[in-house]
């Protein structure tokens, strides 16, 4: 490959864009020219020759020196850091703290710096440098800089060194169950799972066999128009939530229907269609669930009731009022905002605010669903606290958004354009994956004090004991494909972790949750031990758990991690029963994902599994074998599920499709139509399908939820 000009290295390493990589099998991967440069144009660079780069290079250091202040100040509690001031070259300055309780820390003290001055249009700029107290409050902060008739300030974030466990697990070791809430309907949800079947799916794990958490797939909002987008992890909007998990019946407006015969006629259709349907039909169910809840929504409400939707709104903001202009658009121009009209293609434009005034009724009616969301997930959160859960409800939240979505139009100043987020080829995905999904800029990140992300996540919060952040490498550093190129084709670029990870700690300190990063795939090494420091949870999947300075085998358990959320499989990989049957290595032979012959991988695949069998007869959860015996599926299962309880792991997850035998998986990576990606009813080991009333009563469930039961409380 042609070697890089320095210009280029240069300017990709400023703005944090990797010019070579590690592959998941220790090679050294230089990034391609046309990818740098693709790239460096996301993010508004233009780098295309060495006269762009070197115009390019002189104002990225203009923007520099032009700065009173950095654009966001970052701290951690319990030790000093420092942060720099520019000045006239000679000019004293008076800096300050301005903490968001109301008081004001000044003294700082200021610490040696050499830097020469900058030379900006003939006005010498100097670099002072300030030392922030080690005992400074978590928050948001501003520091504030006087010099002369100049003033400036900037955002300032504290957050924990350490993020505790929460006083509620304390020590303790619990289990949750995982679900895919749209998968698993009741006799009273509308087709597809909602709220109250998370709250019972809840209450019935903890009542029946001590869960502390239930995990739930992301409930993040989709476009309200069909199709509705099936995948949890491509929503139009990460910030808001999806009306197709609201039980109408459950809005306290509904009692004062006159009419409610009309909406159970209704519900009784949607079931029966659902369960003549072999998929998940989401707009079924959401064309029926929307005419009821546009019903409610006309009913009168008490003046209480008014005081509280008001309430809503003022702490929602802005952000909720283009949410739901956007929404009111998609149903008149549908979801893909690039296709409206000009003048609507900006939630700032003037023609954005003459529509919602139009049509103000159709754009209330998307902030009232929000606010039926909120009260909805505050009683199953609440529920599952008071039924006895040491977590509640754990969130997922997903790597990004869709690029035709509200979040994309509404936040594209921080969004990069003209690439998609995705992974490099690994082990398990050998092509790579593009999410498409525009990712965050991080420039802009800096620029707006982090403001868009801190919003996510304490949205994501809000109702919530726990939350998985999904693929939180990303967070460090995302796979950045430029648009129409191959996954393979991508680079990584980096983002502030420290400010990433500082502000998630923080928020997850105020609400008293804890934080579960999925950290599989390609790492870093030294990104699992930061994680640890700062007190966040990693992820382990019993067959990815093989002891790499050994002989590749199963990882021996008391070598596991012990701040880890680990489970037996994921939704990205069949249910056990399905996995033991080498389902996985089928279907992606059948869809022509692999990358070698499928005898080989499934010869591969029986030799991993044999070897996590041997390690059960090892430590004695499975019999010695006998010539040419297979061990049950069952047996293996349960057995599976009782070696996390080997491991000092904290949190141990179920999930509800192995709880009651499903074979097929949710989700096969690198396929969009392919296959039924997200569609997928639970169904029991004969394929039938199961609802929340059949997990209730079926032996599978009561089996492996006493298992996970005996690992948090062992029999005495």
């Amino acid at each position: 490959m042609t070697e890089l000009r320095p210009s280029l290295v240069e300017l990709a390493a400023r703005y944090g864009v990797a010019t070579h990589y590690e592959d998941w099998a220790g090679t050294q991967v230089a990034a391609p020219e046309s990818t740098l440069i693709a790239v460096l144009a996301a993010l508004g660079v233009a780098a295309a020759d060495d006269e762009q780069r070197a115009g390019a290079l002189a104002e990225h250091d203009r923007r520099y020196w032009q700065r009173s202040l950095p654009p966001t100040i970052l701290a951690r509690t319990g030790s000093t850091s420092s942060f720099w001031v520019h000045v006239t070259h000679g000019d004293p300055v008076e800096v300050w703290i301005a903490l968001e309780d109301g008081s004001t820390r000044t003294g700082l003290h200021q610490l040696p710096n050499d830097t020469t001055p900058f030379d900006l249009d003939g006005r010498l700029v100097g670099e002072a440098s300030f030392e922030l107290p080690a005992d400074l409050p978590l928050g948001y902060h501003r520091a504030h800089m006087r010099s002369g008739s100049s003033e400036a300030h900037a955002p300032l974030i504290v957050s924990p060194a350490t993020l505790p466990v929460p006083p509620r697990l304390g020590a303790r070791r619990s289990w949750g169950l995982a679900t895919q809430l749209y998968s698993v309907r009741s006799h009273n949800s509308w087709g597809v799972g909602d709220l109250t079947d998370l709250t019972d799916l809840a209450v019935w794990s903890v009542t029946c066999h001590s869960a502390g958490f239930i995990l739930v797939n992301p409930l993040h909002a989709a476009a309200p128009v069909a199709p509705m987008e099936p995948s949890p992890y491509l929503p139009t909007s990460r910030r808001f939530v999806n009306p197709l998990y609201l039980r109408p019946e459950a809005v306290p407006e509904y009692a004062e229907l006159r009419h409610r015969g009309r909406l159970r006629r209704s519900r009784t259709e949607v079931q029966a269609r659902a369960r003549r349907k072999e998929l998940v039909d989401r707009d079924s169910a959401w064309r029926a669930k929307r005419a009821a809840l546009a019903t409610i929504y006309r009913v009168e409400r008490s003046a209480g009731r008014e005081l509280a939707y008001a309430g809503f709104r003022a702490r929602q903001g802005g952000a909720l009022d283009d949410f739901a202009a956007w929404c009111a658009l998609a149903e008149k121009y549908g979801n893909d905002w690039h296709a409206w009209p000009a003048e609507l293609q900006h939630p700032r434009n003037q023609a954005v605010a003459s529509f919602a005034a139009e049509n103000a009724d159709e754009v209330d009616f998307h902030r009232w669903l929000q606010w039926q969301l909120d009260e909805q997930l505050t009683k199953a959160h609440a529920t599952a606290i008071a039924a006895g859960m040491d977590v509640g409800v754990m969130h997922d939240l997903a790597v990004g958004v869709d690029p035709n979505g509200a979040d994309a139009w509404a936040l594209q100043e921080v969004l990069a354009l003209g690439v998609t987020a995705g992974a490099p080829p690994d082990e398990f995905n050998q092509l790579g994956q593009d999410w498409s999904q525009p990712p965050w800029r991080p420039d802009q990140l800096v620029e707006h004090a982090y403001e868009p992300f801190r919003a996510l996540v304490s949205g994501v919060l809000r109702h919530a004991g726990g939350v998985r952040i999904d693929h939180i490498i990303g967070l460090f550093r995302l796979w950045w494909i430029p648009r129409g190129a191959a996954p393979t084709e991508g680079t990584y670029v980096r983002y502030d972790h420290e400010a990433m990870i500082g502000i998630v700690a923080l928020e997850a300190h105020r609400a008293g949750a804890v934080v579960v990063g999925e950290d599989l795939g390609t790492v870093e090494p030294w990104v699992r031990d930061y994680l640890h420091d700062r007190g966040l949870f990693g992820t382990s999947i019993l067959w990815f758990e093989q002891d790499r300075d050994g002989d590749g085998g199963p990882l021996p358990a008391e070598r596991w991690r012990e701040y880890c959320l680990s489970a037996v499989t994921t939704h990205d990989l069949p249910p056990t029963a399905g996995y033991l049957a080498g389902e996985h290595v089928r279907l992606r032979d059948e869809l022509g994902l692999l990358t070698r012959p499928a005898a080989e991988e499934l010869a591969d695949d029986r030799a991993a599994q044999n070897a996590w069998l041997a390690e059960l007869r090892r430590v004695d959860l499975l019999p010695a074998q006998d010539t040419g015996d297979e061990p049950d599926a069952d047996a293996v299962i349960l057995a599976l599920h009782r070696y996390l309880g080997r491991t000092p792991s904290r949190l141990l997850s179920l999930s509800l499709a192995d709880a009651v035998g499903d074979l097929k998986t949710q989700n096969q990576p690198g396929t969009s139509d392919e296959y039924p990606n997200w569609r997928v009813p639970l169904r029991g080991a004969d394929g039938r399908q199961r609802l929340v009333e059949d997990v209730f009563t079926d032996p599978r469930a009561a089996a492996l939820g006493a298992v996970m039961r005996s690992l948090v409380h062992p029999p005495k």
